[in-house]
This record gives structure tokens, sequence and C-alpha cells, in this order.
């Protein structure tokens, strides 16, 4: 009988005979992932975490072996991302838990349920600095939600389940269980359901007769020219239906922050499209020029605002918000609902109903022609009707990835995972995001090499979807280890390198604010197709325009993964953009006179 089959028929005899099983903490470790729902985790072994290692062949959970355990941790993140679920990943002692920070702050700065099990040195030798001993609870104190350290078996399925509500309720986020090697090793009585966390205490919610409630159902009714800012908590609070009702039945125009793209859809006649330092001209004319902001979900950071003293100078402010440590932290609002958004919503909906809404419907008409008109042929996306005059610009190899799941009826069915940069802003821009979750990018962080391993994340959880990385020349090579992780699992990953030979975001500003001093942002990268082929994933490379689109279609047709290195233009930059110290609606023009927009 294998070591699975003993464990599971011990375990039923012991429930049978009304008793708990004795397992060692590594058992432990995995039985309660398994009641918790967990089915994949992404790691890499080590010697103080080798005992959770020996025992995990006795339970059903997949562990994908990762190349570098930052990559583990993006990957947990993007399997989160992708399902909404909890992603786990494990990593032993020193350098393996603190390769983990990077992807732990990630997750942090964009609220991401994700938990991180390291290894530790056995408790008689902490503080010691024994071989591979960090103190990673320590490190990690501000980068997560809480941590926990585990010294006795007993401690491990309390604090792991402990760890799975916090990363998953209220504003989610990562926690950190560490766990010594001699807590691995000991045994102990383990009862699932004994080790229940402690309840969850939410914020109380607001009653539907409190002053804050009719103070915003009040702004509303007096309000004739309002924008939603939608942000990435309407997908946490899966919101997204009571959204788009909300903006509907009030007729209300709704603009996106970057992590909210798809919250919304898109092609809605509601919707604006991205705001903020790169978003479009007309949607930060009409913030500015608005009377109120409905900002659902979002948390007013600096490359929304522009600069604060003069953000949206007449507006009213109402913030609807989950986590009250950002009320007024950056911009003063008029009114604050604390709460899940899908929660508030449901409760002021049928009280604006009922109250009336006494609003100028004239006006609120003519506010939003007024918004057509600023938005006229203003669209970042002129550049794709300008004729091929040899030049491979960005804009044609997103807009063609966006094309070819259009054309293919899969834009609800595929997942848009990016790196940071120039690509990153470009793909805000020119991919229209239909739908929930098809979006995965590092906002807050803004994390080089987030791309690649998040996709991995996002495949494993959704194996049925198309899955694409878009990612830069520089980016693309800080985590091109995990090609091979690809391999390893049989994943079809579609990548996009946007090679333009420049670390492009940094060139672009050394271009507008360091008299053109490209220093260090010109960077030499490998043959990535030859990289990829040494993987054992074909590629191709694009340097036409007129090569897009039929090599894209030729990678989403294809049977697993493959690689295309677009050779874009070299000096091509992302606009509009806000200098800083710039308001919102001083938007830098984009200097080339072939394929200048028209923002003010």
């Amino acid at each position: 009988m294998s070591d699975q089959n003993t464990m599971q028929s011990s375990q039923d005899n012991n429930h049978l005979q009304g008793a708990a099983p004795t397992l060692t903490g590594a058992e432990i470790l995995w039985a309660t992932l398994a009641g918790e729902g967990v089915t994949t985790v992404f790691g890499y072994p080590g010697g103080a975490i080798l005992p959770v290692y020996d025992a995990l062949r006795k339970f059903p959970i997949h562990h994908v072996l990762v190349r570098h355990e930052q990559g583990a941790a993006h990957m947990a993140d993007g399997y989160a991302r992708a399902s909404g679920k909890v992603g786990v990943c494990v990593a032993t002692s020193g350098p393996g838990a603190t390769n983990l920070v990077t992807g732990l702050a990630t997750a942090m700065l964009d609220s991401i349920p994700v938990v991180a099990i390291t290894g530790q040195v056995a408790s008689k030798v902490l503080g010691t600095d024994a071989f591979q001993e960090i103190d990673i609870t320590g490190i990690t104190l501000p980068i997560t939600k809480h941590n926990f350290v585990a010294t006795r078996a007993e401690d491990i399925a309390p604090m792991l389940r402990q760890a799975f509500q916090i990363a998953q309720s209220g504003r989610p986020g990562p926690v950190l269980v560490d766990i010594t090697k001699d807590a691995q090793q000991a045994s102990t009585l383990f009862d699932f359901a004994q080790a229940a966390p402690k309840p969850y205490r939410p914020h109380p919610m607001l009653r539907s007769e409190s002053a804050e409630m009719q103070r915003a159902i009040e702004l509303m009714r007096a309000s004739s020219r309002p924008v939603i800012l939608a942000g990435h908590g309407i997908m946490q609070s899966e919101a997204e239906a009571e959204v788009l009702a909300f903006a509907e039945r009030h007729k209300i125009p709704v603009a996106t922050t970057l992590l909210g793209l798809g919250a919304f859809p898109a092609s809605h006649p509601l919707a604006l499209g991205m705001m903020g330092m790169h978003g479009e001209s007309w949607v930060n004319h009409a913030i500015q020029q608005a009377d109120l902001l409905l900002a659902f979900g979002m948390r007013f950071d600096d490359r929304v605002t522009g600069n604060l003293a003069h953000y949206a100078p007449n507006a009213k402010k109402i913030h609807i918000e989950i986590d009250p440590s950002e009320i007024n932290k950056n911009v003063k609002v008029d009114v604050a609902l604390i709460g899940d958004l899908k929660q508030v919503l449901h409760t002021i909906a049928p009280l604006i109903d009922r109250l009336g809404a006494p609003r100028d419907h004239d006006a609120t008409s003519q506010w939003r022609e007024e918004i057509r008109r600023m938005k006229g042929d203003a669209s970042v996306r002129d550049i794709l009707s300008l004729p091929d005059n040899g030049h491979l610009y960005a804009a044609h190899v997103i807009n063609d990835i966006w094309q070819e799941a259009k054309a293919a009826g899969r834009l609800d069915q595929t997942i848009i995972s990016t790196d940071v940069g120039q690509h990153q802003m470009w793909e805000a821009q020119y991919y229209r995001h239909e739908d929930t979750r098809t979006l995965m990018t590092s906002g807050g962080l803004g994390t080089m090499g987030f791309g690649l391993p998040a996709a991995i994340g996002a495949k494993m959880a959704c194996p049925e979807k198309d899955v694409w990385v878009i990612a830069g020349d520089g980016g693309f090579q800080m985590t091109a280890a995990e090609l091979s992780t690809i391999q390893q699992e049989k994943l079809h990953i579609n990548i996009a390198v946007i090679n333009n030979g420049f670390l492009g975001m940094v060139r672009q500003w050394q271009e507008a604010f360091y008299d053109k001093n490209y220093a260090c942002s010109p960077i030499l990268s490998p043959d990535f197709v030859k990289l990829a082929d040494a993987h054992g994933i074909p590629g191709a490379h694009v340097t036409e325009r007129s090569q897009v689109l039929p090599t894209v279609t030729r990678a989403r047709t294809g049977e697993g993964s493959f690689l295309i290195n677009f050779a874009v233009e070299k000096e091509d930059g992302v606009y509009p953009m806000i200098a800083p110290g710039s308001a919102l609606h001083e938007m830098v023009r984009r200097p080339n006179p072939l394929i200048e927009t028209s923002e003010d």
C-alpha cells in the first residue's frame, strides 16, 4: 500500500473511532492546506524545509518547482489574481526566504491574498546565526498583513488557518508562516476543525440611516458632472455587476485605474478609459472638471492624482473603501463610506431610488456630451491608423494581440500578464479589457520580472484560458529562467517580448528630464528566440507590421508555448504623460509630429 493510501486509511480509521490522527508537523502542514482547499503550491526545497517536502508525497497537492523563489511568490500572486483564491508559496530558510521578499511586497501593495510558508532552523539554535538562519518575520513585517513563527507542531494548523483567514479577509494581502525544523519533525494530534481561526470581525457595516450614507446621497442628488473612479477593490469585492448597474442606473461615466482595468467593460458607452499619469487625456480632463468623484475601491495614489494641490479642485469626493487607513491619506474626501464595496452599494442603491434623484438630467446629459467632445480624435490609438511606414510600434503588437483574441471570441478567456515599464502602459492603452481578472500587472511596487512567473500562476489557476505574457526586453531577463518551469509543467503560455534595446521607461524619462543622458539604459539582450529554443519553446522574430497578426495567431492556436521577439521602434514613448509635480490635466504631448495626438 502506498504512503498516501496508508495515511488516508489511518485517518479514516481514526475518524470512525472518533480519535484525531497523530501526524508530524510536516504532515499537518499539508493536511491543513488540503483542508483549506489548496491544490497547487509553488516552491523550492532546501534544508530547513525538507521535512515538509518529504511529507508532500502523502497528500494530493501539486507542487510547481520554480527556478527562483521570487518566481514562486509571483506565481502564487498570479494564481490569486486569476482565480480569486489564496496563492501559496514555499521556501527554505535564509536566502530561500529572503528571495520571496520582492514578491511579498508586490502582493502587499496590490492587496493580493498570498500565504508564504518558510522553513526555519531548529528552535534550539534560533538567534545563534546558525547556517541559513535569518529573521524573516522581522524582515517581512512591513510588507505582510501579518506573520507567524511556529516552534511547535501543535502551532502549525492554527497558525496556517489563521493565515488564510487574514490573507483573504477585509483588504486582502500576504501572510507569512515561518516554521522551525523541529516543529516540522515533531508529532502531535491533528484536528482540522479544532484549529479553526478566530472569528473575523469586519468594520461595522454602515446603516442606511447613517449620517454618512445620507450625506453621500445628498451629494449625488446635487451633482450634474459626476465621475466614478473604478479601482482594483471592485474585483476584490466581486462587485463588478453592482458597479455596472449603479453606473447605468445613474448614467455616470466611469474612469478606471490601472489595476481596475477589466472591472468595467471597456466598450461600454459610459466607460472613459484609464486615468492618471499615462491615462487618456479626456479622462483626466473629465476628472478635473467634475463636480463629484465617486471613488470605488481605489486609494488615490500619486500616479492617479498628479499634483494633489490641483487635483479635481471643484469636485466633492465620496470614497467607498474597506481599509480605513486609506481614508484621507492622500486626498481629503467629503464622505467616507467604510466597508465592503459590494455591501455598501447594495445598501445605498435602494435608498437613492426611494428618495429620488432630482439632478438636472439635461445638465448630466450635457456633461456626457461634453466628455465625448473632449474625447474627439484624441485617442492614443490614433497611431494605429497611420499607414505602414516601415516602423513597428509596440501599439501595433498590443492591438493585434487584442484583435486576435476578439476575432476568436476569446476576450473573456484571455489573461494578459505584463511586466513593468513602457510595454505595461501600452498594454493598458491599446488592449481593451472587457472582463474582470483579465489583466495582471504590478501596480503599486512596479516589479520588473513579474510578468512571466505571474502568467505561470494564472495558467495553473485557469488552464482553460489563453495566457499571454507581455514583457520588455529588460524585465523579461530578470525571471527568464522560469521558461524551464513552463516546460516542466507542459504549459501553453504565449510570450510577447517588446524589444526596443533600452530600459524603455528609464530612457523616456532620461529623454524628457535628463537632457537625453541615456546613462545605463541601453541594454544588450540575448537572442530571445534562441533562449526560448534552449528551453524547448519555439519562437519567431517579428520586425515588420505585416508580420504581427499572423505570428500572434500562430502562437495562440499552437499546441504549446511560443515566444515572439518584437523588434519595435527604439525611441518611441508612452504618451500622454504627466511630468512630476504637474496637475492631472497638464499632460505632455507626443513629440513626434507623425504620430502626434491632440492632448492638451
